[in-house]
């Protein structure tokens, strides 16, 4: 059964029964409130009823000395509420003894407010001699109203004693069986919390402890079998295979980093025969002197220069250097190229000294300005000529190489921002880093995509633009 099922099933389940006490411990208290609202209803009627006569009897007592109009008009506002409860108490019922006892009770009134109503009239009419009998026979009614309405009410309160009784025996069953039914719920809701943590909250932590073992390099750990067909059992089955994945992908890289390392051995013993650099280097640092003392100073400077631009070459490519080591090698490098092509060439060197600390990584400039003379310049007889532009602008650094040679074609200019096939097989003649390694390295050094821009058309000259975020020497570099 699915996580998602047992709760659907169980969380309903205990709603609907504390649900059920609730609507029970309300129906059973609402009876009570009923049963005793009718109780007062009709012990306020009785009182209401004896109240408003003895205030009928006083205002028309009033009217009867003064006969002005605020003692009639009160003693109708009276007269009117009487009649009103009078209808009220006409669909009250009793039964036996009692019943007699409130016809009585009804005629009485009846009859209390048929001489009020007689003797208003014969006020009304001037009758002065004729009212007072009726009067004396009003007062003798008023009292037993009242002497019957008190009756009344300790008739309703007898009759309600027994009904009084029962309730209070259905108060304490009631309690008891919502005492029995929250004990209940209480223990159904700690079972189904205990369930619900062997099922869910354990196995889920034995799975966090496995997997903050194997994060810690023990990939040995146990991992704990969990039984059933719910999700928790579906991720314990699932993290087991993967561990199981994991190890035998280690088994393998340990193999190939065993099969590497005895590649970087053979690699290494082959580096070990060929010509070691510093010997290269002293033998055209001896050449260097040598054509000095001779009086070859142009021979000499080239000499040096080609060692220069061999050791930088041979320096370590994950190791960044800053514009100025960059700037300075590509000197060394059009020195050579100076030689070479002599006056057909000019180069042209715009650099702005406050981009100098710039670190970038090694050999950037230099394939870049060999592949202006590659691919633009070289078939050149005269008058072509190679800028360095190196600007600081807002948060980052400009650097500009341009030529005026044979440019390139549309596609080839998209096929190397997008670093495709014929980007790759476009590498130097010194180096042997092509654009597209160049390239890749200033993406990853800095982290972004977009660095480049390349400006081009055939018979119109090259131009790259490189615009990097300013790092300086120190900074995290990748």
């Amino acid at each position: 059964m699915k996580i998602r099922t047992k709760l659907f099933i169980f969380i309903p389940l205990l709603v609907l029964l504390l649900n059920f006490i609730a609507f029970f411990i309300f129906q059973s208290g609402k009876k009570v409130q009923e049963s005793y609202d009718v109780m007062m209803q009709r012990i306020f009627l009785y009182k209401q009823i004896s109240f408003e006569t003895q205030e009928n009897l006083r205002f028309l007592s009033s009217y009867l000395i003064h006969q002005d109009e605020k003692n009639y008009r009160l003693l109708i506002e009276h007269k009117e509420r009487l009649e009103a409860l009078q209808t009220t108490l006409i669909h009250r019922r009793l039964e036996g003894n009692d019943a007699l006892t409130l016809e009585n009770y009804k005629n009485m009134l009846d009859v209390f407010l048929h001489l009020e109503q007689s003797i208003v009239q014969k006020l009304a009419n001037k009758q002065f001699t004729d009212y007072a009998e009726q009067y004396n026979e009003i007062e003798k009614i008023s009292t037993f109203i009242r002497e019957d309405s008190q009756a009344l009410v300790d008739l309703e309160l007898s009759t309600y004693q027994p009904v009084y009784k029962q309730m209070l025996v259905n108060i304490a069953r009631m309690n008891e069986l919502g005492g029995m039914l929250f004990i209940l719920t209480t223990i159904l809701s700690i079972v189904f919390a205990i369930w619900l943590s062997r099922s869910i909250i354990i196995p889920i932590h034995r799975l966090v402890y496995a997997a903050k073992q194997i994060s810690a390099g023990e990939l040995d750990a146990h991992i704990p079998r969990i039984n059933g067909n719910d999700e928790i059992g579906l991720l314990g089955k699932t993290f087991q295979k993967m561990i199981e994945n994991l190890r035998i992908l280690i088994s393998k890289n340990m193999e190939i980093l065993e099969k590497e390392k005895l590649v970087r051995e053979l690699e290494l013993k082959a580096l070990q025969s060929q010509i070691n650099p510093h010997f290269l280097f002293n033998t055209l640092n001896v050449i260097s002197k040598l054509a000095y003392i001779e009086g070859a100073e142009r021979t000499s400077e080239l000499t040096v220069s080609t060692s220069n631009l061999l050791r930088y070459n041979l320096r370590k490519l994950d190791e960044p250097v800053t514009l100025r080591e960059e700037v300075e090698h590509v000197k060394e490098y059009f020195a050579i190229q100076k030689a070479r092509f002599r006056d057909r060439i000019t180069f042209q060197l715009d650099v702005d000294e406050s981009c100098l600390s710039q670190v970038i990584p090694c050999l950037t400039l230099q394939p870049l300005i060999e592949n202006a003379f590659v691919h633009g310049i070289e078939g050149m007889e005269a008058g072509a000529v190679i800028q360095l532009s190196i600007q600081a602008k807002r948060n980052c650094v400009q650097i500009m190489i341009a030529d005026n040679g044979v440019g390139m074609s549309e596609d080839v200019r998209q096929a190397i921002l997008h670093s495709s096939s014929y980007s790759l097989s476009k590498k130097g003649h010194s180096t042997g880093l092509g654009m597209e390694n160049v390239l890749r390295r200033l993406q990853l050094f800095y982290g972004v995509e977009k660095l480049v821009d390349i400006r081009s058309a055939p018979n119109k000259g090259t131009t790259i633009i490189l615009t990097l975020p300013k790092r300086q020497r120190g900074e995290k570099d990748v």
